[in-house]
């Protein structure tokens, strides 16, 4: 057993918590006592505590005191350890402790969150975080995720809040100094990182009962008419994945809460989902597209957590990814069911799968699963790695195996170890019954594995030869990696289809074929967490036949060659080449990677010489679509085509410096501020476009909008905008108003991430480097190790070698793999600037 794990021979079976939240002063009282077993003679009993102060304690066992000799702190363990006068016999006790904390401004543990109302008014709010390993902030216990128990809280607030734990309320009375004391129902075996404790001027949607469950949604009074969306998904997902699973929901409440400052998206906690207030207060009239699958994603990935995560737990943290990768493979699920329009998958194959590669791409890369010893290792689980690439292999073995076999050996799975620990494997075990493939050897290869492999495809007589090695941004030939990779193949043979699937689990293999194909795809329906490269040949039928591949398989053919301009193996002018092919393309998606991979090379290999010209060839080539579809909305449209002529009007603003565009976009927008209502599509994209031509007028226009905003959602929109003003003065401006607190602390790192991102960076970089203790100070808690997500952004060669001789001296403890990440991808990046920026300037200026 590692030493950063607390001694197995005490287990805690259940807790009684009373916490006393004073939001006047910041801080709390608390009493816990702790039923517990002692499995083997002991002189010591240890648990977790940190920041927080003990007052008194008592250990009783058959009904006698036990004498404690001495109390001792561990600040650096994050223990406190009981020294007893008289080793304790192996039996059942109790200890009861008396304490006080703070609520602190970290976003962890038990933590001040500030509401304002439509009035301007703030409202304090106390709330939790205690996963990872924040549980220990809140009351002193065995804060490890095997160490499962059943729990009973209670909470006193002050008259006029209200309270909310893991379970439904079972009474609420006064005390006799003017407070209320709320008492909530036992709650099920479980974890301490999923506890919740939230007081604040909240108000509740009456309870849906759904398969005999009350499920709420609850906001800070004042929003309670903005949550029908939120709770027609909570409904929704709750029955689709109650059905999925086959086993009851083990909890006696279903509550999601809206808080406004909150680190992570949401946390999956017993019967009290805590949401970023984005998800969950929406105006559905004026939500785009994306806003509103974060909320059904969001909400469908916590619920998911309660039977997977929850009724059934990792028994170490190395298993996090599991809980969250499944999560985060059945909210997928959840979304695609309820709209099927929204292609799901195919967003899917457009955001997380690249973002996970993104990462998984590199050398530092780490694989899905890795030794977890100290607690500061906990929270690196809780990154693309984890929840894209997670995601994405449980899909491929999913459509691999079958979708009834995989559902069958989930079902397994959970109803074996509930309200248990398990490992990985034993998930492995419960497909490997319910399959004829070896799911658990081809799955230990993308486990226990870093990185991914790209697949090469050519036509031999007979077939299809296949060869595998590891695809890297910074290619290294050195590399022998090999998975067992489950690919499936389609195209046509003689005008007839054919399609098959083929475990590739060697360098090389054959699949045999009836005839030569005149096209084949080798990544058909696009699960595969692969890059795929073809022979000249197969890649030129492919282009030949681009009608008859899927949405999913074109968006493929140009995400894959994105990524081999982007480690070297093809140039920049060949994806010119093969965008300049899909002018007729109408699916969301597909101009979606096409307009992304113009703007890395827009960025990173755009010379000043060539930008008229690279911006001609931008208009030319989105002008037909943004045609086919107009500025205005059509009744019959889909949510998908609303959101196209969002990002068509965005990209050809931005990247074509669209004169008609740009000054549409301005006047879009002063209707907008002036009160106008529009198409939240047209409205997503008028704001990109004014920010980016934006001045000192517009900036603090935006700023104002956002200050004023009557949403969260609209908040976040404004808050986005500012962030993408690029005149330097103004964005060093913004990084100021981050630095000094104008900006909230759960939403600093996207918004110094976006301006590092922006033309000017290298300005906000040199600022941030002058006063780096200032910019990590005002990113807590998690938040800390995602300020090193812009870095990347930075490739000018200077600015470059800069940013990396400044980390040598300036190490972020808390981001430690996060950084060494993001300096490889800026290496990267700078090898793409200098093999491609020649590149780009003689495709575009060929007689200079």
């Amino acid at each position: 057993m590692s030493e950063h794990r607390l001694p197995r021979h005490v287990h805690p079976t259940h807790y009684d918590i009373t916490l006393e939240p004073d939001l006047e002063t910041l801080s709390f009282q608390g009493a816990v006592g702790v039923e517990m077993t002692v499995t083997e003679a002991t002189d010591t009993i240890v648990l977790n505590s940190a920041e927080i102060e003990v007052k008194s304690f008592r250990l009783t066992g058959d009904g006698a005191t036990a004498d404690i000799a001495e109390l001792v702190y561990d600040e650096e363990a994050e223990r406190i350890a009981f020294h007893l006068e008289e080793p304790l016999a192996p039996g059942d006790y109790r200890l009861e402790i008396d304490y006080s904390g703070t609520i602190n401004d970290q976003l962890r543990g038990l933590y001040k969150s500030v509401y304002r109302d439509p009035e301007g008014n703030q409202h304090l709010i106390a709330t939790s975080q205690c996963q990872a390993i924040d549980a220990r902030r809140v009351f002193p216990g065995w804060d490890e995720p095997d160490f499962k128990a059943t729990f009973q809280t209670t909470m006193v607030v002050a008259d006029g809040l209200e309270a909310y734990s893991n379970t439904r309320e079972i009474g609420r009375e006064p005390t006799d100094d003017g407070r209320v004391r709320f008492e909530f129902a036992k709650s099920m075996k479980m974890s301490p990182y999923l506890l919740a404790f939230i007081a604040g001027p909240f108000e509740a949607t009456e309870p849906a009962i759904v398969r005999g469950t009350p499920i709420r949604i609850i906001v800070p009074r004042g929003n309670l008419h903005l949550t029908e969306v939120a709770l027609d998904n909570a409904v929704f997902c709750f029955e689709y994945l109650s059905d999925y699973y086959r086993i009851l929901y083990p909890g006696d409440k279903l509550d999601h809460i809206a808080i406004p400052d909150f680190a992570a998206g949401a946390m999956e906690n017993v019967g009290l989902i805590t949401y970023r207030d984005t998800y969950l207060i929406i105006d559905p009239e004026k939500a785009s597209q994306s806003e509103l699958q974060n909320s059904l994603d969001v909400i469908g990935h916590e619920i998911a957590h309660q039977w997977f995560g929850n009724l059934v737990t990792m028994a170490w943290w190395e298993g996090a990814w599991l809980n969250e990768a499944f999560a985060s493979f059945m909210e997928l699920k959840a979304t695609d069911a309820k709209h099927p329009g929204w292609k799901r998958w195919l967003a899917f194959a457009n955001l997380e799968v690249p973002w996970a590669m993104g990462t998984d791409q590199l050398a530092t890369t780490r694989p899905i699963e890795f030794e977890v010893n100290a607690p500061e290792e906990v929270e690196e689980m809780f990154d693309a790695i984890t929840y894209g690439k997670g995601s994405a292999v449980l899909r491929m073995i999913e459509q691999f195996i079958g979708v009834e076999a995989f559902r069958e050996g989930v079902g397994n799975y959970l109803h074996k170890h509930e309200y248990a620990n398990t490992v990985t494997t034993d998930l492995w075990e419960g497909l490997d019954q319910a399959s004829d493939w070896p799911v658990s050897e081809i799955m230990g290869t993308w486990v226990y594995q870093r990185g991914f492999p790209q697949v090469g495809v050519e036509r031999v007589p007979g077939g299809i030869r296949l060869a595998q090695h590891r695809y890297l941004a910074i290619p290294d030939d050195t590399d022998s990696t090999i998975w067992k990779v489950p690919i499936r193949l389609r195209g046509f043979i003689g005008g007839a289809p054919f399609d098959t699937t083929y475990l590739l689990g060697e360098e090389e293999g054959t699949v045999e074929l009836p005839g030569a194909p005149e096209w084949v795809t080798a990544n058909a329906g696009g699960h595969g967490f692969y890059r795929a490269r073809y022979s000249d040949h197969l890649f030129r039928s492919l282009l030949d036949n681009l009608d008859d591949l899927d949405d999913i398989e074109r968006h493929s053919l140009v995400s894959d060659t994105v990524a081999f301009v982007r480690n070297g193996q093809v140039s920049a002018d060949y994806f010119l080449d093969l965008v300049s092919l899909f002018q007729d393309e109408m699916e969301q998606a597909v101009w979606s990677v096409i307009i992304g991979g113009l703007g890395i090379i827009e960025h990173h290999a755009l010379s000043e010489e060539a930008r008229p010209d690279f911006e001609g060839f931008v208009r030319d080539l989105l002008g037909p679509a943004l045609d086919e579809l107009g500025w205005s909305p059509r009744e019959a449209e889909t949510d998908l085509q609303r959101k196209l002529r969002g990002e068509l009007i965005a990209a050809k603003g931005n990247l074509g410096e669209d004169e008609v565009v740009i000054s549409r976009c301005d006047q879009l927008v002063a209707e907008l501020l002036d009160g106008a209502s529009m198409d939240p599509e047209i409205t997503t994209a008028a704001l990109a476009v004014y920010a980016r031509h934006g001045g000192v007028e517009e900036y603090q226009t935006l700023w104002n909008a956002y200050q004023e905003a009557a949403t969260p959602l609209e908040q976040v929109r404004y808050l986005r905008s500012v962030a993408a003003v690029e005149t330097p003065e103004l964005a060093v401006a913004t990084l100021d108003k981050i630095v000094e607190g104008d900006i909230r602390t759960q939403d600093g790192f996207w918004v110094f991430a976006r301006l590092l991102g922006g033309d000017a960076g290298p300005d906000v970089w040199k600022s941030a480097r002058s006063r780096w203790d200032e910019v990590l100070a005002a990113m807590p808690g998690l938040t800390r190790r995602r300020v090193v997500e812009g870095l990347p952004a930075l490739s000018q060669p200077e600015v470059a070698l800069d940013v990396q001789a400044f980390f040598a001296e300036h190490p972020i403890p808390e981001a430690t793999r996060a950084l060494s990440q993001r300096l490889e991808l800026l290496r990267a990046n700078l090898q793409l600037r200098q093999r491609e920026a020649p590149v780009v300037t003689d495709y575009f200026t060929p007689n200079s």
